[in-house]
């Protein structure tokens, strides 16, 4: 278990993804939040600003936005029911570029009725982008909710070259990946 003795805090603020609160201990990371987007995590004041815990989170972070990263290697350990944990597993099993609906996770999980506890699951993410819950669509291939907002959920897409590029929110060097479901509008 991940000991939370030396939990430190830090805001940074990457344009135009906004302010993000990274909640770690050195060892992991156990929240990653869009504190800009209509579902802001709530502040413990026992928490310390603490930039060095954060340096590798942040390098990844910035390579992750400016397209030059798909995977990341830091640890991530979210307090999580075992749903959450199924969830989250399957979650991180879409590869960068590609999309999932609420419906194929169900099934991957081997739950397919709870198509709906997925979404509850997805939508309280605690770890934003790493643990990629904005790659979950609608069964009709629409957005749906997301904790950062819809504007960051495309944003991320757009990233990933798994969504049509909106001209009010421009990315360079937007490239498709082989899908695990294909993108809305690439075939």
């Amino acid at each position: 278990m991940i000991g939370f003795q030396r939990k430190g805090a830090l805001f940074v603020r990457y344009p135009p993804f906004g302010e993000i609160l990274l909640v770690g201990d050195g060892d992991a990371i156990q929240i990653l939040n869009f504190q800009d987007s209509t579902s802001p995590h709530p502040i413990d004041p026992a928490w310390r600003r603490d930039p060095a815990l954060f340096a590798a989170v942040r390098q990844e972070l910035l390579a992750d936005f400016a397209g030059e990263l798909k995977t990341f290697s830091f640890a991530v350990a979210p307090r999580r029911t075992e749903l959450q944990q199924q969830v989250g597993r399957a979650l991180q099993e879409i590869p960068y570029g590609q999309l999932a609906t609420y419906r194929d996770i169900a099934l991957r999980i081997g739950r397919p009725q709870a198509v709906r506890a997925v979404g509850a699951t997805n939508g309280a993410n605690p770890i934003a982008v790493v643990v990629p819950c904005h790659r979950v669509i609608g069964s009709n291939g629409t957005l749906t909710g997301y904790a950062g907002g819809l504007a960051i959920k495309e944003r991320l897409l757009q990233l990933e070259g798994s969504f049509p590029v909106s001209p009010q929110l421009p990315f360079e060097a937007l490239a498709g990946q082989e899908a695990w479901r294909n993108p809305p509008g690439n075939g």
